[in-house]
């Protein structure tokens, strides 16, 4: 036993010396995104169907990014959608003009929809915070 200790205890301050040394994260230091509660409604999604159509900025549709459209907020922007349901969210970026569905108030790409588990049933209620520019 006292050869085990006389082992161990030297392992032990080694260790807990190598555990002081390492880089502690500042979580103060994290940048956190500032978000602006800015809508809530009903979002569905648009997929396949569209790939490689124009949107309203000009761009080509892809249904694998993390893109949306909304009918007022500027090209560019950025907007966390979260499903009401399950509290998912995801980060989207406005590149079209939509949904032109009375009663929604955001098309989400596949991919995001997928993100926030809306896929299958097509449509969720979600609230959207917009990101501050700062």
């Amino acid at each position: 036993m006292r050869v085990f200790s006389t082992l161990l205890i030297p392992m032990m301050l080694t260790v807990s010396a190598a555990a002081q040394d390492l880089d502690v994260i500042d979580e103060a230091a994290i940048e956190v995104p500032d978000f602006t509660e800015i809508d809530g409604g009903m979002a569905s999604y648009y997929g396949n169907e569209l790939a490689g159509n124009r949107t309203a900025n000009g761009e080509r549709f892809d249904p694998g990014q993390l893109t949306a459209a909304h009918r007022t907020l500027p090209f560019g922007s950025m907007v966390r959608v979260t499903n009401m349901s399950n509290g998912d969210s995801v980060i989207v970026r406005i590149n079209d003009r939509g949904p032109f569905s009375r009663g929604r108030v955001i098309d989400v790409s596949q991919a995001a929809a997928r993100e926030i588990g809306m896929h299958r049933s097509g449509t969720a209620r979600v609230k959207l915070a917009l990101l501050s520019d700062d």
